[in-house]
């Protein structure tokens, strides 16, 4: 869940209640449910809404007066313009769960390619944002996991190696079969 707001997410006030909202390819229903289902979650007894939104967006969200705590990323204007950093629970999270993150932020601002690589087919990965502080997280994470990255223009990390994107594909995949929550299992 964290992956996917850092990329497709904000936090907002509205009265005296703060409203999540992460916004998602309506193309990609399996990654909407599994979203839903980490933000019930992470708030039991509440419910996330899923709004259908104009050209084939979808926003998820939920009210709740603990978003700030939670994700303390939030701020005025675009996470681009701000620094983004971890807080040293969650990176302790994020250690621990590091591929659901990688998982997070690909689903939000990511995309697996299929190319035709001189009559080759090539599996490639890309992960675009326009926030230093973001890439940094993602390659941070690749590198925890050993997965080779290089970055292919100012705001793109791509992995393209064999290996590294055979790696990718045994816990991130196509996007429109995304794994749902209940099969991912963390060892502590």
């Amino acid at each position: 869940m964290l992956g996917l707001y850092l990329g497709d997410g904000c936090i907002s006030r509205s009265r005296r209640v703060w409203r999540l909202r992460i916004v998602l390819d309506s193309k990609y229903p399996a990654i909407i449910d599994r979203c839903r289902q980490a933000i019930d979650q992470l708030m039991p007894g509440q419910r996330a809404s899923v709004q259908q939104l104009p050209k084939n967006c979808v926003e998820v969200g939920l009210y709740s007066k603990h978003w700030p705590c939670l994700l303390p990323q939030h701020g005025p204007g675009r996470k681009h313009t701000r620094r983004i950093a971890l807080e040293p629970w969650q990176q302790a999270l994020v250690d621990q769960a590091t591929e659901e993150f990688i998982i997070g932020l690909i689903h939000s601002d990511g995309c697996r390619v299929v190319a035709n690589d001189r009559g080759i087919r090539s599996i490639r990965y890309h992960f675009s944002n326009r926030s230093e502080d973001i890439l940094g997280l993602f390659t941070s994470a690749l590198d925890k996991l050993d997965i080779p990255w290089t970055r292919s223009s100012r705001y793109i990390v791509s992995v393209y190696r064999k290996a590294a994107t055979a790696r990718l594909d045994e816990f991130v995949g196509p996007k429109d079969v995304a794994v749902p929550l209940e099969d991912v299992h963390y060892t502590a």
